[in-house]
């Protein structure tokens, strides 16, 4: 097969994976349908542009390659109402906050997500995390009591766009930005009240 009809092949075998792909698709995973001589760098370059003009794109997220549709387009997938593929679970305010705590503090215990929200973060809140697979249980603390750590997940990554979490923003620079205030957390909660859970019996 002359070079250009191969390499043309092997952009559309890539493409094929990453499509069909639930997660994304790691440079090992990519170099197995292609070969490992193949370089998949340059094969993505030439995707994404083919790709320039389409309502679609190849994006870099938690270590791999996915197929995603573009930003501008979300308004018009949401007023469609059409089921998608990667509907994200709706997060309440509490729970985004205390997620957002958990990436930049982990492994971080149940009792610490506490004290920085100055209330109890109850299991439920941990619950609905885990169970939006944002959340995994980390290394056990070396605490009195050796109580569970949590950690943000694969999933967390490619929910929010991130190659790792070296790609959070910087706390200092949100601070800066009055966008979070460290102090002010629980300052906070007045507008993202943990809902109250009715007691049983």
């Amino acid at each position: 097969m002359p070079p250009e009809l191969r390499w043309r092949e092997w952009m559309l075998r890539v493409e094929a994976v990453i499509f069909a792909a639930a997660e994304p698709v790691g440079r090992e995973t990519l170099a197995r349908v292609v070969g490992k001589d193949c370089s998949i760098d340059l094969l993505i370059d030439d995707l994404q542009e083919e790709l320039r003009d389409r309502p679609y794109e190849i994006v870099f997220v938690a270590g791999g390659c996915q197929h995603r549709t573009r930003s501008r387009f979300a308004g018009s997938i949401r007023a469609s109402q059409a089921s998608t593929r990667s509907a994200a679970p709706a997060l309440s305010d509490f729970e985004a906050m205390v997620l957002m705590a958990i990436a930049y503090f982990q492994p971080i215990t149940r009792g610490d997500l506490s004290k920085i929200f100055g209330k109890e973060v109850s299991r439920d809140t941990i619950a609905a995390l885990r169970n939006a697979n944002f959340l995994a249980s980390g290394p056990r603390s070396p605490t009195p009591g050796a109580p569970y750590t949590y950690e943000t997940t694969k999933h967390f990554l490619t929910a929010f766009g991130m190659q790792t979490l070296r790609d959070l923003p910087d706390i200092e620079a949100l601070e800066d930005a009055g966008l979070l205030s460290r102090n002010g957390v629980a300052r906070e909660l007045d507008t993202a009240e943990e809902p109250e859970r009715e007691e049983d019996g």
